[in-house]
């Protein structure tokens, strides 16, 4: 039952894996015990991950991708009125309704909502960092295939302790501090990630995602032409060369050509010469990572797609669903958890867990299957998110 329900839980809401469980098993645990067990189960999916060593039949070159993506966390006062005892509420119009369609009409009844300021986002969410990691290996054809051996795993934790865990988990790929194999980190641009990847993996290939600056350029290009037009996709045709075949000092000479034949006063001209400027900036501290050229003849990765795609299907579509609020360390857990599945390493987590489980009996050990619920640990922001 652990097993089917928790695997479940991975995959669809806490609701629907009982739904499916009563289905299948004719009985299912209630939603509450279902959410303690993938705690519980959870709580021991970082010290499995720990075991994991060399990877057989692995490639030569490790491909490192980073980003995150933020899951919404239940506020002090949403914990307050969630774990509140509820009472069912007659309907007033008649004493013998228990109907929820009148329910809390007359309570609303000449109340309305402040609306929500500009830029005020009610989601309260906390990023979560999430990394791939996989090899890719140079075939006769001479190009690298993959990917191989492909490993997703997140956490709520600081970006400075995944990346330490990042560094943790190469070595125990055979890509240690002094290998001479081919390490290669691609990232959003972000300064921060960066700067602590490179003292992690000082003689690593260090890549930023080319869709970003692409996407840069096209946005810079509708301030000047409007969206759609012949003569937006002329502008930018010439730019996206100079780009893609790593000639980024031309394309700042362009740029800056560019800026200085924008006049100084006028409709709208501020606004583009500010944006061609910011343009300038962002291309001139990332340059060092832009040379798509070479790394084009050697067939490395030049986009965090498989990243980008990760955030979405693993955090977005099972922890960012619509009326979802989670308490951290539940999200955690359960992040964890589905990081296991998605990898496929499953059955052998369970295996492991019994394992673990049995030994801890033989030592007369008290072994709790769950977990504690969210409500009794802390809800201050650092420890489980309000």
């Amino acid at each position: 039952v652990v097993d089917t329900v928790t695997r479940l839980a991975t995959r669809v809401s806490y609701g629907a894996t009982r739904g499916i469980a009563k289905a299948i098993l004719g009985w299912s645990p209630s939603i509450e015990s279902i959410e303690l067990l993938v705690i519980g189960l959870g709580a021991r999916a970082p010290a499995f991950v720990e075991t994991h060593g060399r990877l057989e039949d692995d490639g030569e070159v490790l491909v490192i991708e980073l980003d995150g993506k933020a899951a919404p966390m239940a506020t002090d006062s949403e914990l307050k009125a969630r774990r509140q005892k509820r009472k069912r509420k007659k309907c007033k119009s008649n004493d013998s309704c228990k109907c929820q369609r009148h329910r809390g009409r007359k309570k609303r009844k000449g109340k309305r909502k402040k609306p929500r300021k500009r830029g005020n986002n009610s989601k309260n969410g906390r990023s979560a960092t999430l990394v791939a990691m996989y090899t890719l290996r140079k075939m006769e054809d001479g190009k690298l295939h993959g990917p191989i051996n492909k490993k997703v795993w997140g956490k709520f934790d600081p970006r400075n302790d995944m990346m330490t865990w990042v560094r943790e988990q190469a070595t125990r790929r055979g890509f240690g501090p002094d290998t001479n194999k081919t390490i290669q980190v691609v990232v959003d641009g972000e300064p921060c990630l960066r700067k602590r990847m490179q003292e992690l993996f000082p003689h690593a290939i260090f890549t930023l995602d080319i869709r970003h600056p692409q996407e840069r350029l096209w946005k810079l290009g509708r301030l000047f032409h409007d969206e759609g037009s012949a003569e937006l996709d002329a502008w930018i045709a010439p730019l996206n060369t100079l780009l893609l075949d790593g000639k980024i000092d031309r394309l700042l000479e362009r740029l800056r050509d560019m800026h200085a034949s924008i006049a100084k006063r006028g409709p709208g001209t501020k606004a583009k010469r500010n944006a061609v400027a910011a343009e300038i900036k962002y291309l001139e501290k990332r340059q060092h990572m832009m040379d798509y050229a070479n790394w084009r003849k050697q067939d490395l990765v030049m986009a965090t797609g498989i990243i980008e795609g990760a955030c979405r299907y693993v955090i977005g579509e099972r922890l960012d669903c619509s009326g979802m609020r989670w308490c951290q360390v539940g999200a955690e857990r359960l992040l964890q958890l589905r990081c296991i599945e998605l990898n496929g390493d499953w059955d052998q987590f369970i295996d492991w867990t019994s394992a673990q489980t049995a030994h801890e009996l033989t030592q007369e050990k008290t072994v709790t299957i769950r977990g504690k619920p969210p409500k009794k640990q802390s809800a201050s922001p650092e420890t489980s998110a309000a």
